[in-house]
């Protein structure tokens, strides 16, 4: 009862597999689907030897006690075949087919040199953040975002991947494999969406007390929608439009808040946190462990040691109730 129990639950456990927001079971660019068939080609597998193992030793178990009857003549070299043929040869033949097939879908991935490829998008893993970087045209079509990541549907984006502290890995199971970020260490991940959605992803190496927050998203968009966002992200930050803005925004500048971070079009230009130009237009904060809205927002810049322990992000408690509202007013007006 309990194996017939096991058998019919696995399209259970198949279900939640491939459900999930970070499912490699539901690839939706050309690497990820790579990695996906060898998943299933070797569940597969397993699945097929785990039948057949089952079978033999139900079998096994309910032969006649008539059929170890010591009387009758028994062949001293016969356990020697199923050793030699299930023990050896076939185990050899699977684990050997896998193995080609691993080689094939590694092979399938370009190999970059980091110095010698010219990326779109520098990803820099910081603890627990992500610093993503613009980098492709003139210099002055550069600029910094962090923790979401937007890229065109249909269409190759060569990412290069570093870090400024210690071993981060960057993966979307949806778009790709697994890519570290190691320090002083460049290495570039190659991902395409081949439709529009977002798609999260997470920091796969452990990193600290904090690893386990240090989530990402990857927005692919149709080309004319990623070519708007880029535009928009190339403008300096919007200017205050009412007293609460104008208000929040010149606390900004006197606070500790522009010590770490950078707003273009202002004169706060820190470079220890992210930049906040376009922090209203994200879809999370503090690397999309909370969603960007009025509430979370305020909450982590006068308690992000309590929401998040051991984040450089400091506990700002110096406002008064209505001095923040003002503060959160002018970052959701950043878009």
């Amino acid at each position: 009862m309990r194996l017939r129990s096991i058998f019919l639950s696995l399209p259970l456990w198949l279900g939640v597999a491939s459900a999930g927001s970070q499912s490699t079971l539901d690839p939706a660019g050309p690497a990820a689907k790579y990695i996906s068939d060898l998943s299933w080609t070797v569940y597969a597998t397993f699945c097929v030897v785990g039948v057949i193992m089952w079978v033999l030793l139900a079998w096994a178990a309910t032969r006649r006690r008539g059929s170890f009857d010591h009387h009758e003549p028994v062949d001293a070299e016969g356990g020697h075949g199923w050793i030699y043929v299930g023990g050896l040869a076939i185990p050899f033949v699977i684990l050997a087919t896998i193995f080609v097939l691993g080689l094939k879908t590694m092979a399938a991935f370009p190999v970059h040199d980091g110095g010698h490829v010219h990326p779109e998008i520098r990803v820099t893993g910081r603890q627990w953040w992500w610093d993503v970087e613009y980098v492709n045209g003139p210099i002055d079509e550069h600029f910094r975002t962090a923790n979401e990541i937007h890229i065109p549907v249909g269409r190759a984006v060569d990412i290069e991947l570093l870090s400024a502290d210690v071993i981060h890995s960057f993966w979307v199971p949806r778009l790709h494999g697994k890519e570290d970020l190691v320090p002083g260490q460049p290495n570039v991940i190659r991902i395409q969406a081949d439709q529009p959605g977002t798609y999260a992803g997470q920091c796969a190496e452990y990193c600290g007390a904090q690893h386990a927050h240090m989530m990402l998203s990857v927005v692919a968009q149709s080309p004319s929608d990623y070519e708007t966002w880029i535009a928009g992200q190339l403008h300096p930050a919007a200017q205050p439009v009412d007293d609460a803005q104008m208000r929040g925004q010149q606390l900004f500048r006197v606070k500790p808040c522009a010590l770490c971070h950078t707003i273009r079009g202002t004169d706060s230009h820190g470079t220890v946190g992210p930049d906040l130009t376009h922090i209203g237009s994200r879809q999370g904060i503090a690397a999309n462990m909370l969603v960007n809205n009025q509430a979370n927002l305020a909450a982590w810049v006068t308690h992000a040691q309590a929401l998040k322990p051991a984040s450089q992000m400091p506990n700002i408690s110096q406002f008064t109730g209505d001095e923040l509202l003002a503060l959160v007013a002018y970052l959701q007006s950043l878009k």
